[in-house]
């Protein structure tokens, strides 16, 4: 198996597709586009920066990734109406998906942060 984040953030870019394309058969317009500019680019960052030329690159690209996926979460909160989004086949995935996708991200800007810095090894109280 590949890279987990790559692999779950481009499942929830093609999730967000199909979500995107019913908001807009819909005459959801502004709100479709928001939303899937923030959804699509979580994975696109993440995709960057695996091909980062530095730690502190890769950091970067990866913060902005969560900046994304906040973005993200803020607007599948407001999608999450009957009349938008709630009743789309692949909109309980978004809901869920979202919040694991921030505390893996989370994660690995904290790991990558602490090793830039020469924290501590993993167990250590001193």
């Amino acid at each position: 198996m590949g890279n987990a984040i790559v692999e779950k953030t481009f499942v929830f870019a093609e999730k967000s597709l199909n979500v995107y394309f019913e908001l807009r058969k819909n005459g959801h317009f502004r709100l479709a586009d928001q939303f899937v500019g923030a959804a699509t680019s979580i994975g696109a960052n993440v995709e960057e920066a695996q091909a980062a030329h530095s730690k502190l690159d890769f950091i970067s690209k990866m913060v902005i990734s969560a900046k994304e996926a906040r973005e993200s979460r803020y607007w599948i909160r407001l999608l999450d109406r009957k009349e938008l989004a709630q009743n789309l086949p692949d909109f309980p995935f978004l809901k869920t998906e979202i919040e694991e996708i921030l505390k893996i991200l989370n994660s690995i800007i904290k790991s990558s942060r602490e090793n830039l810095k020469g924290g501590k090894p993993p167990g250590s109280n001193t």
